[in-house]
């Protein structure tokens, strides 16, 4: 490992554990909109030490304040691009949690972690999530449950579009991709297969400078629908925005 990619790694570290301690100390005495500006605050701080710039998409739709946000899922760095810009209560896979640093922040910070294949774990927090939901919130989930390399969109697990149902708000799909200096998929972002954090991490530090792009898609009113229909609506609008062609029945059964 390189002087440059060490200090970098440092000055991460350094800022996880400065999350973690606001985490303990601060959050627990203040209200939700102070909470997520010190989110917003310091996920912009960590994706600029990464080496990241967010930008949104132009021509994007207004984010709605109270909705249920869904998104395509590439990278961990996805929760900090969305939270950088508008901060959200996050439902991500268990296995997060075990993270170094990260998956104890991103707890703290209101992330709800669902067991794979977990019924009890679902049900539990399915009431969580239209409570929320109804209390203002913005909600926020990567459909696909894993994954997936640029310029592949895997197929929308419907259960959690229920929630949004239930609640009666709006769902709002984000559209993400990172790009390179040519404007190109960028090459060290793509966190897939047996790939661990830790690599993760390091192959971003140690790679050239990211560009995450946002695209804000139009809100579908999710009142009276069926969740499949959600579902496919929202990864149809994904697809197209990213330029990829998308394959009939691309929705989960369940």
């Amino acid at each position: 490992m390189n002087l440059r990619l060490i200090f970098r790694v440092a000055r991460v570290v350094l800022h996880m554990l400065q999350g973690m301690v606001t985490c303990a100390i601060v959050f627990p005495w203040i209200g939700g909109a102070r909470r997520n500006e010190h989110v917003r605050r310091w996920s912009r701080k960590l994706l600029r030490l990464c080496n990241v710039e967010v930008e949104v998409v132009a021509g994007s739709a207004q984010p709605l304040q109270q909705a249920m946000i869904v998104a395509n899922h590439i990278s961990w760095l996805d929760i900090f691009v969305i939270d950088a810009l508008y901060p959200c209560r996050f439902v991500a896979k268990a296995e997060i949690r075990s993270w170094p640093l990260a998956g104890w922040l991103v707890e703290k910070a209101g992330t709800v972690f669902i067991a794979r294949g977990s019924r009890r774990d679902l049900r539990h927090i399915f009431k969580g999530l239209v409570h929320s939901l109804q209390a203002g919130e913005r909600v926020a989930f990567f459909p696909e449950g894993t994954t997936a390399p640029q310029g592949s969109i895997l197929p929308f697990h419907a259960n959690l579009f229920e929630a949004a149902i239930d609640a009666k708000v709006m769902v709002q799909p984000f559209a993400l991709s990172y790009a390179d200096a040519r404007g190109q998929r960028h090459p060290t972002v793509d966190f897939v297969g047996e790939m661990t954090f830790v690599q993760s991490i390091l192959a971003i530090l140690d790679g050239p400078p990211v560009t995450a792009r946002l695209h804000c898609l139009p809100a579908t009113d999710a009142t009276g629908t069926h969740r499949r229909e959600l579902a496919q609506a929202s990864h149809d609008a994904i697809a197209a925005a990213l330029g990829i062609t998308p394959i009939a029945a691309q929705t989960a059964a369940h």
